[in-house]
């Protein structure tokens, strides 16, 4: 410069210059398969348009007037990539990249430090205390020194980059599957599987058991219920005629002991061998061992679930929450689901059974089991399981996606569910509105209503006297019948039907007891000519009132 005539003189010219050398550059931090490179920005005016960024890296000639490589650390092995990888994903600084960081920054100072991630450069500032900028503008830097890493980058070759990336990737792919916090609920899966499995063959080996040693002291499976204490038993007295002299006190209580040690004297079994004992002895064992590896499991499982779903656990409990996330799969996949399909998981061949057959559907699967159902009445089941499922699917979700998991939630839950169930199992609503029909529907059926009658006096308008008053007891007369002409004639033919009647039966009576013949029966007597009289003028009043 100080050689070069064409030079401006010194002033603006010399300034420019001065300012150019003195003022320090940005660098840009970048990640390559292959380890951590920095680059120095040799034109901050091309942040400013970054929409035309891509011509100015179109060959690495062009690229290299842009950026400049300052420093390049190179990862020893696959190990190291690999940790630095898993590093960077979760935005922490590993340590080959706060050497390098050091290292560049002791020799020269540097305004900003231009890093992809944002979380990356809060790590760095926070340790290192280098300015880090991370924005759209970045970004679109990163992808063109990306498409010419090879040219900028001296030694490195295509086909070595890509070898390298692909092994990294694989590597962080296992990472992430073995350590992933998504796929421990496998591990809850598998163990509710075995835990079934494990109760199915306990029911067999405990059966049969029973039914060899059965043969022989038959009358010992009907005074010890348990299993546990029976197979301790067998394992402890051996044959019948032991049991005088073996302490059962450790596995027995006094009463039961005394009956099982009567019943030994005089029961009605068979005797075995010293060989049928031994293998008796061998499945009581093998009964005993599976036992404790099922408790072991079981605290196993509550374990793992107050870790991974402390607010489901706390909902429906260990057993039924890990079966839930056994049927869905995984604890994501029972996230997804609504709170109608949590109430009916695990009875799914009711459910398209009466979708088939067009009856009710069923209102609770895996939740029957749960506490909350359990104790309510019949009548509240599916009410109660269908809140329970609202609240069980809110807790899967927080368990799931929630980045702090707390049982906060869970205990509020719980407690508002049981305050709610107790209220509904009182017959307390907290309704304000909209109760009148199911009032009546409830009075129709089950209550007790008043019975009023209808004063009949009231419909009196006639004027009634002064001294006599209103009584609600009175009852008016019933008015008369007003009887028609076919009516009469239709009393005159029952009235000839029942003499003809009266005289037949008369006449029977006579010819079967000829000696005992009353006067009365023979002579009957005439009526009167008056009352013949009276008798037509009444029928004649009553038909002409029925004519009018």
């Amino acid at each position: 410069w100080w050689n070069n005539p064409k030079s401006p003189p010194c002033g603006s010219g010399f300034q420019g210059a001065w300012r150019r050398i003195s003022l320090p550059k940005m660098l840009v931090l970048f990640e390559t398969s292959a380890g951590f490179a920095i680059f120095k920005l040799l034109n901050e005016q091309k942040l400013q348009k970054v929409e035309n960024l891509f011509e100015d890296f179109e060959n690495a000639q062009r690229a290299s007037k842009v950026v400049q490589l300052k420093n390049f650390s190179k990862f020893s092995d696959s190990a190291d990539a690999l940790q630095a990888s898993v590093a960077l994903n979760e935005g922490k600084l590993c340590k080959p990249l706060k050497k390098l960081l050091k290292k560049v920054f002791a020799e020269e100072a540097h305004e900003q430090l231009a890093v992809w991630d944002s979380k990356l450069g809060n790590a760095i500032k926070d340790k290192l205390g280098i300015q880090c900028v991370s924005n759209t503008k970045v970004g679109e830097l990163m992808r063109c020194i990306k498409s010419q890493v090879e040219g900028l980058i001296p030694g490195f070759q295509e086909k070595e980059l890509a070898a390298m990336s692909l092994g990294l990737g694989h590597n962080l792919a296992r990472y992430k599957l073995k350590f992933s916090p998504d796929k421990v609920d496998t591990m809850i899966v598998q163990a509710i599987a075995l835990l079934d499995d494990i109760d199915k063959e306990l029911n067999n080996y405990v059966m049969r058991a029973r039914e060899w040693y059965g043969w022989h002291f038959p009358e010992m499976g009907k005074i010890i219920t348990d299993n546990t204490a029976y197979i301790r038993t067998v394992m402890a007295m051996g044959t019948r005629d032991k049991a005088v002299k073996t302490d059962l006190s450790e596995i027995l209580p006094e009463d039961i002991e005394e009956r099982v040690k009567e019943a030994a004297e005089v029961s009605m079994g068979t005797e075995i061998a010293d060989e049928d004992i031994l293998n008796i002895h061998h499945l009581c064992n093998q009964i005993i061992e599976l036992m404790d590896y099922r408790a072991q499991l079981n605290e196993y499982l509550s374990n793992r679930m107050r870790a991974i779903a402390p607010n489901l656990t706390i909902m429906v409990g260990e057993l039924i929450g890990a079966r839930l996330i056994g049927h869905a799969g995984s604890l994501i996949n029972l996230a997804k689901h609504p709170a109608s399909t949590i109430q009916i998981l695990g009875a799914e061949k009711a459910l398209f059974r009466a979708l088939k057959t067009r009856h009710s559907t069923p209102k609770y699967g895996m939740l029957y089991h749960a506490q909350l159902v359990t104790n309510t009445s019949n009548k509240n089941k599916g009410k109660v399981s269908r809140m329970l499922a609202a609240k069980a699917a809110l807790a899967c979700r927080y368990d799931a996606l929630g980045e702090e998991t707390t049982t906060e939630m869970g205990i509020n839950n719980r407690a508002k569910l049981t305050s709610r169930v107790s209220l509904i199992e009182q017959g307390y609503s907290d309704r304000i509105s909209g109760k009148g029909k199911a009032v009546a529907r409830f009075e129709k059926y089950e209550g007790v209503g008043e019975i009023k009658q209808y004063p009949v006096a009231a419909d009196s308008t006639l004027p009634s006297s002064s001294k006599r008053k209103f009584d609600e007891s009175f009852e008016a007369p019933a008015p008369k019948k007003i009887k028609v002409e076919g009516d009469v004639a239709s009393e005159k033919k029952k009235k000839k039907k029942k003499k003809h009647e009266t005289e037949a039966a008369e006449e029977v009576t006579v010819k079967n007891e000829p000696e005992a013949v009353d006067i009365k029966t023979e002579i009957k007597s005439e009526p009167s000519p008056e009352s013949a009289e009276k008798k037509k003028k009444k029928k004649k009043k009553e038909i002409k009132q029925g004519q009018e």
